[in-house]
């Protein structure tokens, strides 16, 4: 049997209130990792929308889709290098991945119902406090993004 390869297209998902309150959630497997949603896509076909509302609902049970949940396509793409721990998740070889940006406006309040194999904990911080707290230095770029892409999003028509 061949071994299943994570595919290098993923998500970041900035999980977040209208005040700004930023989720974020603790990795089982490193050591003090606080982080945004993330996740790669299961199949090459499958949008870069789909693998986020999938993502967030296996890692923290928020239903993207859900009545008072706004999901934003930011537009915008990081390409950074895989960290060496993580590289044996990828075909020999790859060593960038490619992670397009999302936000997620959620009600204050919203449950979080985390995996336990993949996350320990969860805490809601200002963007600012997130963006210190983030261990990718993308993360943390994406949580000072915030602002600007609540304030494009509420002027956008419904």
């Amino acid at each position: 049997m061949d071994p299943i390869y994570k595919i290098p297209l993923s998500v970041l998902v900035v999980i977040h209130t209208a005040d700004l309150h930023v989720l974020l959630i603790k990795r089982a497997d490193a050591e003090d990792y606080w982080q945004s949603v993330t996740g790669a896509k299961d199949h090459a076909q499958e949008s870069f929308e789909t693998t986020a509302v999938r993502e967030v609902a296996e890692e923290t049970g928020i239903d993207a889709r859900a009545s008072g949940c706004e999901l934003q396509d930011w537009g915008l793409e990081n390409v950074y290098e895989i960290y060496p721990r993580w590289r044996h998740r990828y075909a020999p070889g790859v060593i960038r991945n490619t992670e397009h940006l999302f936000g997620l406006r959620v009600p204050a309040g919203t449950r979080i119902t985390l995996s336990p194999r993949e996350h320990t904990d969860y805490q809601w911080l200002s963007w600012r406090e997130a963006a210190q707290a983030c261990a990718s230095p993308s993360n943390a770029e994406a949580c000072l993004l915030l602002p600007r892409f609540a304030r494009a999003a509420a002027t956008l028509p419904k």
